[in-house]
């Protein structure tokens, strides 16, 4: 491989590193309230300073799926940390990541074939 592919390659890798970095602090910001709701995915790409398109075009490349899945991987992460870890009620934690209940629990059930309190129930 030239040096110039080499470089593209390597940037590719810091996007997409730079992008589950953005994910977690993001995340995390909306958990504890600095910031009330979650990006779209053009407004993280626009903080990265790229375009919605190079974004998931990269992300893409690099690891076979759309920058979605790992959002939305990474929310059902944290809903699954405030399950086990807090006394927060289901619907609580529905709100801190800024779901609807309702929506919440096909959200989270989808991702895990699980229901939230049957994964919390499960933690006990």
């Amino acid at each position: 491989m030239d040096e110039a592919n080499q470089r593209i390659l390597k940037r590719s890798e810091e996007i997409t590193a730079n992008y589950f970095q953005f994910l977690d602090k993001h995340i995390e910001d909306v958990v504890s309230g600095q910031v009330a709701d979650f990006m779209e995915i053009n407004q993280i790409a626009s903080e990265l300073f790229l375009s919605h398109k190079h974004l998931t075009d990269t992300v893409q490349k690099e690891t076979g799926n759309h920058p979605c899945h790992f959002y939305d991987l990474k929310i059902v992460d944290k809903a699954k940390v405030l399950l086990a870890d807090t006394d927060l009620s289901i619907a609580e934690v529905a709100r801190k990541l800024t779901y609807d209940p309702s929506n919440f629990g096909k959200f989270f059930k989808k991702f895990t074939g699980q229901t939230a309190g049957e994964f919390r129930n499960q933690q006990k």
